[in-house]
């Protein structure tokens, strides 16, 4: 059968089939996502903070990437499978090439994620000329957190969510082939969303994107700390982990999750 391609991802963006997608880092994890339903696994950097203890995820390796992405593989045979590109890992066009190449050949990544704007316009040209498909992420930018001052909405001015749609707008035209929207107002999630043809995900940018992300441990409210208030315990009033996916699957699909009293 093969794994989920980036065409039905298309495709399920134009019949307004909304896309689930979830964090993964290891097999086990991968294969009761895929079980689930869930169409997208994003090996996310997040790992540095949920895995191993971080603050943030400025200290993840490529090799810790591509162990993960290698683990997540493996479990899963279906799934749609998306890699971060972690912090300083694409600086340059050509160091962005050969790290990423080393993701999908290495790690069996389908697309790699870049967090930033237009000043990245040039890379994401550079990697879609050669076959490298690219996940834009705008809004929150973690691997920026200590330049913005910490974890905090973007785009609640009229300045900002003037430059991030615009943003979107130049990355699309560079090839970039999906975009996650982090922590932006739900109406500037819809205006970019409308107004782009590639998919975008929402992580807590409301209820009216292309599909919705979480952080899996957050969704199964395990992670250390406080988790984001965008997301929900899907574990809370189910069974046990497979039924809080399936949960999780079933309320994006119905746009039962997220509400938009509880988005931005």
């Amino acid at each position: 059968m093969g794994r989920l391609t980036l065409t039905k991802l298309q495709k399920m963006k134009r019949q307004g089939e909304k896309i689930t997608m979830l964090t993964a880092y290891d097999a086990s994890f991968a294969a009761l996502l895929e079980a689930a339903g869930v169409e997208v696994l994003l090996v996310g950097d997040s790992l540095g903070m949920v895995i191993q203890g971080q603050e943030s995820t400025l200290s993840v390796t490529m090799d810790d990437m591509v162990y993960h992405c290698r683990n997540v593989s493996r479990g899963s045979q279906c799934t749609f499978m998306l890699a971060d590109m972690p912090f300083m890992s694409y600086a340059t066009p050509n160091q962005a090439m050969d790290n990423a190449a080393r993701l999908m050949r290495e790690g069996g990544a389908q697309m790699v994620k870049l967090e930033g704007g237009r000043l990245l316009g040039e890379i994401v040209e550079h990697l879609t000329a050669r076959g490298i498909p690219v996940c834009a992420h705008l809004g929150l930018l973690p691997q920026s957190v200590h330049r913005i001052g910490g974890y905090r909405v973007q785009g609640r001015e009229e300045i900002s969510a003037r430059r991030i749609q615009e943003d979107a707008m130049i990355l699309q035209e560079a090839g970039a082939d999906m975009l996650i929207l982090e922590c932006v107002p739900a109406r500037l999630g819809s205006k970019i969303t409308d107004a782009l043809k590639i998919p975008v995900i929402s992580c807590g940018a409301g209820p009216y994107c292309d599909g919705q992300v979480l952080v899996l441990y957050d969704m199964l409210g395990i992670s250390p700390g406080k988790s984001p208030s965008f997301s929900r315990n899907f574990l809370e009033g189910t069974s046990n982990i497979p039924n809080a996916i399936q949960a999780y699957v079933s309320a994006v699909k119905k746009n039962e999750f997220p509400l938009l009293e509880l988005s931005y």
